[in-house]
């Protein structure tokens, strides 16, 4: 029989997707937070330079929304222990599809966030290139 080719063959193949879960989670976050940190200066940037109320709601609202996604995710992270615990296929499912859905929900944050920083930028250069 042909062994399966696994990173870690102490492993079992579901302790390996709950560490690359968990990889990928604690990489979500960390972008989040750098988003965090660009907002602390695209907000007073846009203050200063265009004024632009809905451009500012728009950041504001983003702004609000990575803090609560942000929370989300660090609350599935402590969640992912009892991932290690599964021992059925539905508590298998009930992890993958919970994992699914928070993929889905940081990419389209993600997605707007940068389609809103492009707004701003594009913005600026418009004003300042006259």
């Amino acid at each position: 029989m042909k062994q399966v080719n696994r990173p870690y063959f102490h492993e079992s193949i579901s302790q390996i997707i709950v560490k690359k879960d968990k990889l990928e989670i604690s990489n979500w976050t960390e972008t989040m937070e750098l988003i965090n940190n660009e907002l602390q200066y695209l907000i007073p940037l846009e203050k200063r330079l265009l004024g632009n109320p809905a451009v500012n709601q728009s950041l504001l609202a983003i702004q609000r929304d990575n803090q609560l996604r942000l929370g989300t995710l660090y609350r599935y992270e402590r969640t992912m222990i009892n991932a290690i615990e599964c021992d059925t296929t539905e508590c298998d499912a009930y992890y993958l599809n919970t994992h699914e859905k928070n993929r889905d929900s940081y990419m389209d944050h993600i997605k707007t966030y940068t389609k809103i920083k492009t707004i701003l930028l594009s913005k600026i250069l418009e004003r300042y290139q006259r």
